[in-house]
């Protein structure tokens, strides 16, 4: 997927653009970048209705290809045909942007760190050590 039409840099984000596949292809790529895009999503459809929502599931294996998500703003979740995608537009701030491993795993060091000098402390007031 690195030489694909679509593929953005993991330190940019794709908040703001529109995909727009003219082909079964690039529409499955750009399903794909929906999926893993920690935000919100608004697809335009065939018949004009625009979903706006996030997309927790999708399924290209199949002979008709789905995408799940919850609506926004609506109870439930809503199965739409990849067939009926016309464009996909990254309408919500992806909350994971800027979130990298390296950076939790500083973060849970630190916390390891202070939770060990918190517990030698303890027991120093309690004569342990």
């Amino acid at each position: 997927m690195t030489d694909a039409k679509y593929h953005t840099p993991e330190d940019q984000t794709l908040y703001g653009r529109v995909l727009r596949p003219s082909s079964a292809n690039e529409l499955c790529e750009a399903v794909e970048l929906a999926f893993d895009y920690r935000g919100d999503v608004t697809l335009e459809l065939a018949s004009g209705e625009m979903v706006t929502g996030y997309v927790f599931n999708r399924d290209a294996g199949g002979a008709a290809p789905v995408l799940e998500l919850f609506p926004k703003g609506l109870p439930g979740t809503r199965k739409i045909a990849y067939a009926d995608v016309v464009s996909i537009a990254f309408t919500g701030e992806d909350t994971a942007v800027g979130k990298s491993w390296e950076a939790w795993v500083a973060k849970k060091e630190s916390q390891r760190r202070a939770e060990s000098e918190q517990a030698a402390a303890v027991a120093r007031a309690r004569g342990h050590l």
